[in-house]
């Protein structure tokens, strides 16, 4: 058995980019870019939620989706007047019978809003279809499944006048 210095090994990891490398997992989840920020504080949101508003006990979101929701929001915040620190969020909820608010945030406190995002997540049907109807009853009571179809919303709080001659 040859052991071999820490520098090749590094060099292995900088040239073969499909490594695995669970540091960049650490990395990432340490809310250093804004989708990071904005995906995490959208789970923290959903938690809550999820004991107070939807009264379940687990919610099942698709991988990946409030990244992609995080993403579309900052897309939506890059041309306005504060960008995504301007924004407050709305966190909406539509099953089957209703539509109820969930949540609602302030990105930043300390910046005044200068637009809304509503975001409507949508009850997902689909897994439900091999299911008889009387275990349907009983699961959705503790488990709500979120789709991936998503709707969002925007609201602008100001009016930009023309200008005076």
């Amino acid at each position: 058995m040859e052991v071999l210095p820490a520098s090749q090994y590094l060099e292995y990891q900088k040239t073969n980019k499909w490594y695995y490398d669970p540091s960049g997992q650490v990395e990432e989840s340490s809310c250093s870019s804004p989708v990071s920020f904005l995906s995490k504080r959208l789970e923290e949101e959903i938690r809550s939620a999820k004991r107070t508003h939807l009264s379940c006990g687990e919610v099942l979101l698709p991988c990946g989706l409030l990244q992609k929701v995080a993403e579309d929001v900052l897309q939506i915040a890059e041309t306005e007047l504060y960008g995504l620190k301007g924004c407050t969020l709305y966190l909406l909820y539509e099953g089957e019978e209703d539509c109820r608010r969930l949540s609602n945030f302030k990105i930043d406190p300390t910046t005044p809003s200068t637009f809304e995002i509503y975001l409507t997540f949508k009850q997902a049907n689909a897994g439900w279809t091999f299911l008889p109807q009387f275990l349907k009853k009983i699961a959705r009571g503790s488990t709500v499944v979120i789709s991936t179809e998503f709707e969002l919303t925007k609201k602008k709080l100001y009016r930009i006048l023309p200008a005076r001659k």
